[in-house]
């Protein structure tokens, strides 16, 4: 390889002053991949829910045009997986750094071309046409991303803080969103006319300018210390996609099963209850401004969640996060259901920054961690996005139709969070914990032998473990 590669650096301790230069790169690589992923989500998801059925939809009606706007958010996360299955293939084959750099700038150019978007009134069918086209190329390019971020710190993290290291990328997730929320609490003191008329473009041709940033940072980025060790071992998978899908089955169900009420919580409160108060006469701007408390908190929680996870694992940490979410949610719709803005602004705020987020904390290190290094890539791309279908892509458009079907009763809704929940709680009874499990190793952590867990470093305690001289698994 013609870059130096801190393929040794890594696997020492922290006390290495180049090993810690690239792990502060490689953090803030991730982290600003992240925050301008959920920035474009979060704002493509706020302007679906309040703005889009006006004026790409406008035909349609409000309830009917609203059901139409969810639903091109729906048809963003078809994609995704489409593009986790492509560039995972790619991130496991030729490295985590290239396919970053891709994924980052098909994904905010897309969002950035949306800005410049004709409406209905002024192409007629082609701008919802063109709005789907460019909203499936933002899933593509988004199907693999945060998985390569996920990756990529896991790989990177000293072994017995790994929880911690690898959730600070996903405090890039609030901040881009609670970027996107700010910008809408400020579209929503301007008059309804230049909000519809122009003002909504500024917050996506503003992509441009994070693209950039993120671009500039990722060129400065050195390849992941595992794949390195895979290539100089030769070791490589010919076929990641083949490879994932015979070997990895059991894996990919805890990690879908894992994600469904975690994704789907965190959708569902960002966008579904959005739509929901809004329809109870709560201004349009509260519901934003919930999501920007309740990203703030998650700047905490996450976190204080992974490092948490080193301490005492990542399943009994995840499970704590599910247990809070149900609970959470019995009370969260009937309080919502009242209309009144400080109420919302408190339910959401908690339910998403607090309940959503405990789980995401814990997740960070434990989805790569299930899966051996030669397809690690395409596998948290799968588990991600697959999930991202059943529960977060789909759930405000589920959610919206459950609101046209019960009158806009809040007891679906809250019917729909608990089984998402409940599925979530049982995977963790059946999900292996994979605290400070050796990443060079080719098997999944389901594979693991009883001689291989109890062999683990107990959590911080001592000085990190050397994986550097790790015998992989034969394949």
């Amino acid at each position: 390889m013609a870059e130096n590669h801190p393929s040794t650096e890594a696997l020492r301790g922290s006390d290495d002053p180049e090993y810690a230069a690239n792990l502060k790169r490689a953090t803030l690589a991730a982290s600003v991949g992240s925050a301008l992923e959920y920035y474009d989500f979060a704002l493509y998801s706020l302007a679906s829910a309040l703005i889009f059925g006006k004026i790409f939809f406008p035909g349609l009606g409000d309830a009917a045009g609203t059901v139409a706007s969810l639903g091109t958010l729906a048809i963003g996360f078809l994609a995704r997986p489409l593009g986790g299955l492509f560039f995972g293939t790619l991130g496991d084959k030729l490295g985590r750094k290239w396919v970053l750099m891709i994924t980052i700038a098909l994904m905010g150019g897309a969002s950035t071309l949306i800005g410049a978007l004709p409406t209905a009134d002024q192409i007629g069918i082609w701008a919802p046409i063109l709005l789907v086209v460019l909203r499936l190329f933002q899933g593509f390019g988004a199907g693999a991303e945060q998985a390569g971020a996920t990756v990529l710190m896991a790989e990177y993290s000293p072994v017995r803080r790994r929880g911690f290291y690898s959730a600070l990328p996903f405090v890039g997730i609030m901040l881009g969103t609670l970027m996107a929320s700010l910008v809408f609490v400020g579209l929503g003191q301007v008059p309804e006319e230049a909000l519809l008329g122009w003002v909504w473009r500024i917050p996506f041709l503003a992509s441009i300018f994070l693209i950039g940033v993120a671009v500039l940072i990722r060129l400065r980025l050195q390849e992941s210390p595992t794949f390195v060790k895979l290539e100089k071992q030769d070791q490589v998978a010919d076929n990641p996609f083949t490879e994932v899908f015979r070997t990895a089955g059991p894996s990919l169900l805890r990690g879908i099963g894992l994600r469904m009420a975690e994704n789907g919580g965190s959708y569902i409160y960002q966008t579904l209850a959005i739509t929901y108060v809004s329809k109870l006469g709560v201004q349009s701007s509260i519901g934003p401004l919930a999501v920007a408390i309740g990203a703030i908190l998650g700047f905490f929680t996450i976190p204080l969640a992974g490092s948490l996870s080193d301490k005492f694992g990542r399943m009994k940490v995840y499970r704590v996060g599910a247990i809070v979410q149900l609970v959470l949610a019995l009370a969260a719709w009937p309080l919502l259901s009242l209309g009144n803005a400080v109420v919302t602004v408190i339910v959401i705020a908690i339910c998403y920054g607090i309940g959503v987020n405990i789980m995401l904390g814990a997740q960070c290190a434990a989805l790569p961690e299930l899966f051996g290094s030669r397809h690690r890539y395409i596998g948290v791309a799968v588990a991600r996005e697959f999930s991202a279908i059943i529960a977060g892509g789909i759930a405000p458009f589920v959610g919206a139709l459950l609101l046209a079907w019960f009158s806009n009763s809040w007891i679906p809704l809250a019917i729909y969070v608990i089984l998402l929940t409940l599925i979530t709680l049982y995977t963790t009874f059946h999900t292996p914990d994979t605290r400070a499990r050796d990443l060079t190793l080719l098997s999944d952590a389901v594979e693991d032998t009883e001689e291989q867990v109890n062999d683990r470093p107990a959590p911080l305690a001592g000085s990190y473990k050397s994986t550097e001289n790790a015998r992989p698994v034969n394949v």
